[in-house]
């Protein structure tokens, strides 16, 4: 009884601390991110599939590809292979303890991202793309069953910027970071705005002390 008591009061704490953390951007833009032209967005390897939800982080991959190109910064790319960035992603569960379904394979993607006429959207996918390895980021290609876990995580939504020159972009800090719930939220995407207005006011103090 007083073992079940711990690990009740243990989980509750981390629900208190996930959900209770006011998470918001990084206020500095280092300088590559300045200076990026390509992009690779992929889910975060250790994401587990939510048997609620199964697609949710790869749409949530395509919603912010769809967002990077009709911002017209960056222009995303499918292989993490010579991408300046490397933005990672991961949609937030509706409860902090929650069981999925652990496949790395969720980046393994068919094509090129083929943004239609008007540059408002991803189009269709043709022959086979990289697997996402590459640049330091793990190789999902490796045949590894999937199986069900428990996943202890948080509700927020992630969007993580990392080098994309980096041997290893993933093992190394990221360069600017938001983390909110709904933040990855389809066809509004408050993570890409928000990453929008950062390299504004970046580009801006850059600006000033270059005139």
């Amino acid at each position: 009884m007083r073992r079940h008591v711990l690990v009740v009061v243990a989980v509750s704490f981390l629900a208190a601390a996930f959900v209770g953390a006011k998470n918001k951007p990084e206020k500095t833009v280092p300088t590559y991110i300045l200076r990026a032209k390509t992009v690779a967005i992929v889910i975060d390897p250790t994401a587990g599939i939510d048997l609620e939800d199964p697609r949710a982080n790869q749409v949530a991959q395509k919603d912010v590809e769809t967002a990077l190109l009709n911002w017209g910064r960056f222009l995303p790319v499918i292989s993490t292979q010579g991408a300046d960035l490397v933005i990672v992603i991961r949609k937030g569960h509706k409860q902090v303890v929650d069981t999925t379904i652990s496949d790395p394979r969720q980046n393994n993607r068919a094509g090129v991202i083929d943004p239609t006429a008007n540059g408002m959207s991803v189009g269709a996918q043709h022959g086979r793309q990289s697997n996402g390895a590459g640049a330091g980021v793990p190789d999902a290609s490796s045949g590894e069953p999937a199986h069900p876990q428990t996943e202890i995580g948080t509700v927020e939504d992630s969007f993580r910027v990392y080098d994309g020159d980096s041997d290893h972009p993933l093992e190394a800090s990221a360069g600017w970071s938001y983390v909110a719930k709904d933040g990855l939220r389809s066809h509004n995407v408050p993570a890409v705005e928000e990453f929008r207005k950062a390299l504004a006011v970046a580009d801006k103090a850059a600006a000033a002390k270059n005139p």
